[in-house]
């Protein structure tokens, strides 16, 4: 079959779709379904992700200070990303309900504003990508809500699966 190239996107890239893989939670009929792990092999599995929030200077030296009315955004945000993690299963509806070993998230500031990284870990047949950057993405999103009233300018980005391991 030749390689057929699609339109280029937005950005300007252009994708080889000969090349791409094929989906792994749709049949063949295009319908969605969840995959079939039952074969696959127990594996001890991590994931890492990471993500930034944009905040203004104002912000940022308010949360320093925790003087935002809503409590300790570092401490709150880090809690919704762990509890998170453990929720993934519920919120994407193909993704395998799994037995976490760990979930940690770790908050920093920066000059922008803050970084969230999450590591999961599990032993099992299916990875923990998901819960990764589902931890991430609801740490980002508490800091948001509990900065909007203070913040109108907040940028949420970067969200990234930056490591997988199976082993």
């Amino acid at each position: 079959m030749p390689s057929i190239i699609s339109e280029a996107d937005n950005t300007g890239n252009q994708y080889k779709f000969s090349d791409m893989k094929e989906l792994t939670h749709t049949d063949k009929k295009g319908k969605a379904v969840m995959v079939d792990v039952g074969d696959k092999e127990i594996q001890k599995r991590v994931a890492r992700a990471s993500g930034h929030i944009v905040l203004e200077g104002e912000t940022l030296r308010l949360i320093k200070d925790n003087l935002l009315k809503k409590g300790d955004v570092m401490t709150v945000a880090q809690l919704a990303g762990i509890n998170a993690a453990k929720e993934t299963s519920g919120l994407i509806p193909l993704c395998h309900n799994i037995v976490l070993e760990n979930v940690s998230v770790t908050l920093s500031i920066d000059e922008t504003g803050v970084k969230a990284e999450s590591e999961v870990k599990c032993t099992g047949k299916t990875g923990v990508e998901m819960e990764a950057l589902t931890a991430v993405s609801i740490s980002l999103l508490t800091i948001y809500d509990m900065c909007k009233a203070v913040d109108k300018n907040m940028v949420i980005d970067k969200i990234v699966l930056t490591e997988k391991i199976k082993s």
